[in-house]
């Protein structure tokens, strides 16, 4: 102790007043210092932007589906319709309505047909028709125009209207949306009084007038058209067929406006409770059917995932189908391309028109008939939905045999043919048991060839026959058949067999071979396949193979029954063991010619695959490369590789922040490949499966671009915080860097880890929730699901706890965002301060170096309040508070500068702290701003086109009110107060309630983040003038009794 005692007194004598004031003073700087930046916060930056820099990578060059859209061409010409006007719809000078004519083709502009309604997207113009209609007036004119029986089955041209909406921005403000609903009912209104006026109509006047339109939707139009039905002046079964393109069904694709997000909802739920009805007669939309068709990857304006119908329509009434499903298609496309790929127009009008019936009113068939021709046309055929015609036909085809002939073959025998035309003196029949059924045992038929199916009376060189005998009855005739097939010859003794053709029921898959490419690259004939059960051909005996070709060709065949057990290869890992060591199988040397390998565990839409086909080399020469279809059965969205050896696998399947299928539509979830090969090679194949991890960080891009707008202000919040907290603590406000730097060492970490837990949590519930669900009986489920349709809503939007590490690296990214911003920020102003002061030498201080409203301001108190009441009154009538904002973000900015110039000038720590704050209050604001803008640019548009009807929902003074007090009190130099009392712990709340909404809901309700931004001002505000002890004597001298250094003035 004796030897301590000196030790002590000499720390006592190092530790002096004056070392205390230097190391508060080396403190003040340090907090002070707008630039100053930590170890950790470098370090976060650099891991958010190495982050940002692999995912945005990733989306622009991995993972990427090759385009195959081939052109189109038209000669177009519109008629405006000038006197649909005001008389029919308010909104006559603002939008027109136009029909379409083919030049050359199409020259009379009274209406002769069909009418279809094609309504254009967000910004999209009405021109978007000329594809679809060019090919509907090509389609009719060049081939049904001549066929009797499409005339007597009701086929006539159609008629395509359309909307110029001047290219209104609908995806960003729901009252546009509304707008544009309501004058579509208005114009079909006017469209199906032309067919009633002879004068302007040429159809025959037998046929009924037409009481419903057709319409055709890209984009937000297919929003539009759902939205139509649920308007007060949508008139009862005018719309009974919608067609959409790329449209975000299932959820706003931006949420900064409270309109369109309300909508959304609104029309959403009227949908589904429309479907949940037990009875037909409750259902409005019992007779609509919905078509929603989407892109893929290569849209990257709306994510594809958002086109979901299933949790609105059930499968009865409509179905979403990616692009690169669709018969001799089998591409994705962008955003813009759907409208004019030429294969895709070339489908939709076929299916338009197989849909249409003018001997009705409707104009179209019924609606179980109409859904049977849009899958005939979007759907591959390999569906569980898919129908098969074989049983619902007739024999039409009488085949006679010898009796002794050689054709059958041997029960459960396979047929493979390397060549046709083997018989070229008449045609030669092959013949293939159809196997017992067996309980338990499922088998299928399939049957492969690379020559196209002959219908009956059809020449050419293959036809496939489902036969049953025949008996030979006296009296009985042959005269019964359409189709008379006698291949018996002089032989006294025959077998006659009825049959059915098979053609109907024929699959087109992209051919593959060892020059294939891609599957819309249609340099070759498709393959032709077919897939029965065995329990379709119950009541046949025979499967008749008949090579019809009259010389030796190269064509093959490949066909067999094959027990479906042998076909199916299921894997049953779970994700994270797939990420870790990948999947893979060995298919057989003795297997079917098709086999499908499932992967239920792979199901999410965020992650990306890299698959692996391992052939080796066939001895008697390949029939056909192996070809792979990668589907999954949520949407139906299919994708065929052909020649395949390694592939880019990505899907769009279990997405975040939709709401789940309103039934389940089928058993299988996940991802499945069905591959064909060609079984004659006699080998084994490899098939292997491993995660594309950097390919899948470019999938989150399109899936959480929102996140973008709404996390920051998470970090922004949190900021805030901590500088009003050590302000009322020490009178010191930091800098925001500063500030950035303590908080990535306190309560950002510990947000970050909170949010993850919570997201593990709601993922849990969620699947909780799927799994309650999943017992109800269908209506029952599809009733009481929407009430869960929220929890999809919150923070990331995904029920799977797999994807937790997501909170925090989006946090990691956001944090350098923030950073980025505040150093672009502060160098912005630091740049325009400098020509400030060359511009202006007047000082903005007293002589003792203070702020006063008269030296800081730029304009005197009574200028202050004329201005700030002008801009109120023009908000409540003429301008959108969103303009008023964007103002106060200049008047801030300028704020700032000179703020700045007097804190350099003066070197006082109050004018430090002053600068500190409204440089805080500038970047809260900026990070608001991106909400604001789209409706701003929805104003503007609409000016532009001199439509001055004002938006009531944007002329709420209260909702920005707050902002013009703070940003005009901070005009005028005057710093907020310290805040001792209880009521400092309610700005943190406010600041903490702020971070958490931003988090939690600001995906979903980021228009919300505004006005809880603007109840921060009032706040604020309310702690510059103190109006805790507000009495009427303080408001006369509320401007100036306010101390600029901070601290309110006692009263003698």
């Amino acid at each position: 102790m004796e030897k301590e005692a000196p030790v002590v007194a000499s720390l006592a004598k190092d530790i002096t007043p004056d070392s205390l004031v230097e190391e508060r003073a080396k403190r003040w700087v340090r907090l002070r210092n707008p630039w100053a930046c930590s170890l950790s916060t470098v370090v976060a930056s650099m891991l958010g932007f190495g982050l940002l820099f692999l995912m945005v990578q990733s989306f622009l060059t991995k993972q990427l589906d090759v385009k195959g859209c081939g052109m189109s061409y038209m000669r177009p010409s519109f008629a405006k319709y000038s006197d649909f006007d005001t008389e029919h719809t308010r909104f006559a000078s603002k939008y027109s309505l136009y029909l379409y004519r083919e030049g050359g083709i199409d020259d009379d502009i009274r209406v002769k047909g069909v009418p279809v309604l094609f309504i254009p997207g967000n910004a999209g113009s009405y021109k978007q028709v000329r594809s679809l209609a060019a090919e509907a007036a090509y389609h009719y004119h060049n081939e049904l125009r001549h066929d009797i029986g499409a005339s007597r089955a009701g086929k006539r041209p159609l008629d395509f209207f359309t909307a110029d909406f001047n290219e209104d921005i609908t995806a960003f403000h729901g009252q546009t949306l509304l707008d544009q609903a309501e004058y579509l009912n208005d114009a079909i209104s006017f469209i199906l009084s032309l067919y009633h006026t002879p004068s302007r109509s040429t159809r025959d006047s037998d046929l009924p007038d037409p009481t419903s339109v057709i319409i055709v939707g890209h984009s937000m139009g297919g929003i539009v058209a759902r939205t139509m039905l649920t308007m007060p002046n949508y008139q009862s079964n005018s719309i009974n067929t919608i067609v959409t393109l790329s449209a975000p069904h299932a959820r706003a694709p931006v949420s900064f406006d409270g309109e369109i997000v309300r909508t959304y909802k609104a029309i959403n739920d009227f949908w589904r409770h429309a479907y949940s009805q037990k009875w037909a007669i409750d259902n409005p939309l019992w007779h609509v059917t919905l078509i929603s068709i989407a892109g893929g990857g290569l849209d990257t304006v709306v994510p594809s995932d958002y086109s979901s119908i299933a949790s609105l329509v059930p499968e009865t009434h409509g179905f979403t189908v990616f692009s690169s499903s669709c018969p001799n298609v089998w591409t994705g496309m962008d955003h813009l391309a759907i409208t004019w790929c030429d294969q895709m127009r070339k489908s939709v009008v076929r299916s338009l028109y197989d849909v249409i019936d003018v001997s009705r009113s409707t104009q179209t068939l019924p609606r179980a008939e109409r859904m049977r021709g849009f899958k005939k046309w979007f759907l591959t055929g390999l569906e569980d939905i898919a129908e098969k015609a074989l049983p619902h036909q007739e024999p039409r085809t009488l085949l006679t045999l010898e009796d002794n002939s050689n054709a059958i073959m041997s029960q459960g025998e396979s047929l493979v043919l390397r060549s046709l035309g083997r018989a070229p003196e008449k045609p030669k029949p092959y013949l293939l048991p159809v196997p017992p059924q067996s309980p338990g045992e499922g088998k299928k038929f399939t049957l492969l060839t690379n020559e196209k199916l002959d219908s009956i009376g059809q020449a050419g060189k293959l036809e496939v026959l489902f036969c049953s005998v025949y008996p030979l009855q006296a009296g009985q005739s042959a005269a019964l058949f359409s189709m008379n097939m006698d291949l018996s010859g002089d032989s006294t003794g025959s077998t006659r067999l009825a049959c059915k053709n098979a053609a109907s029921d024929v699959i087109v898959l992209p051919a593959s071979t060892r020059q294939s490419t891609h599957p819309f690259k249609m340099e070759e004939q498709p393959f032709s396949y077919l897939q029965y059960d065995l329990e379709d051909l119950a009541e046949h005996q025979f499967v008749a193979v008949v090579d019809k070709a009259g010389e030796h060709s190269t064509g093959w065949v490949i066909a067999e029954f094959a027990a479906t057990s042998d076909s199916i290869h299921r894997s049953d890992m779970s994700l994270e063991h797939l990420l870790t060591t990948g999947y893979s199988t060995r298919l057989p040397a003795r297997r079917p010619v098709v086999s499908n390998v499932k992967i239920p565990a792979l199901h999410s839409s965020l992650l990306a695959y890299r698959l692996h086909f391992g052939r080796r080399s066939c001895d008697m020469g390949e029939l056909f490369a192996p070809l792979v279809r990668q589907y999954i059965t949520d949407v139906y969205e299919s994708k065929f590789f052909v020649n395949v050896k390694d592939v880019n696998i990505n899907l769009h399947g279990v997405a975040p922040y939709l709401p789940p299928a309103s039934m389940a539509r089928s058993k299988e979830h996940g991802l499945s490949l069905q591959i064909w090969s060609d079984p004659t090679c006699d080998s084994t194949v490899e098939v292997s499966l491993k995660v594309d991890i950097l390919g899948s960080m470019g999938k989150l891009w399109m899936r959480y671009r929102l996140v973008f707008a709404a996390f920051p202000l998470l970090v922004v919040a949190l900021v805030l915080r901590q500088q009003f907290r050590v302000y009322d603590d020490t009178g010191i406000f930091m800098s925001f860097a500063e500030s950035l730097n303590e908080c990535l060492r306190s309560s950002i970490p510990v947000s970050l880890t909170a949010l993850t837990f919570l997201s593990v949590a709601l993922a849990g519930a969620r699947h909780q929730s799927k799994y309650d669900e999943s017992w109800l009986p269908g209506r029952l489920a599809n009733v009481t699901a929407p009430f869960s349709y929220q929890n999809n809503e919150l923070l990331l939007g995904s029920d799977d706890s797999f994807f937790w590490f997501l909170v925090p690296v989006f946090g990691l990214m956001c944090v350098g965002i923030c950073v980025a911003l505040n150093y672009a920020t502060l160098a912005i102003t630091h740049i325009i301060t400098m020509a400030y002061s060359v511009l202006r030498s007047a000082s903005l201080r007293s002589e003792d170096g203070r702020r006063t409203p008269a030296a800081f301001a730029v304009t005197s108190t009574r200028q202050r309040l004329i201005t700030t009441g002008i801009l109120l009154s023009l908000v409540s009538t003429a301008i959108p508070y969103h303009f008023a904002y964007m103002v106060l973000c200049i008047v801030q900015i300028a704020t700032c500068v000179r703020a700045l110039k007097l804190a350099r000038d003066s070197r006082l720590d109050t004018n430090y702290n002053f600068y500190n704050y409204v440089h805080s209050i500038l970047i809260l604001m900026i990070w608001v701003l991106p909400i604001n803008l789209p409706v701003l640019v929805v104003w503007v548009r609409n000016l532009a086109v001199h439509w001055l009807t004002p938006f009531s929902s944007h002329h709420n003074i209260l909702s920005i009110m707050p902002f013009i007090l703070l940003v005009e009190t901070l005009s005028t130099g005057r710093m907020i107060p310290r805040v001792q009392s209880s009521f400092r712990l309610f700005t943190g709340l406010l600041l903490f309630f702020i971070a958490t909404y931003a988090a939690v809901y600001g995906v979903s309700y980021a228009y919300v983040l505004h006005h809880l931004a603007n109840i921060l001002c009032a706040w604020l505000v309310s702690i510059h003038f103190d109006l805790f002890s507000i009495s009427p004597k303080r408001i006369s001298s509320m401007w100036e009794t306010v101390d600029p250094s901070g601290d309110v003035k006692k009263r003698p």
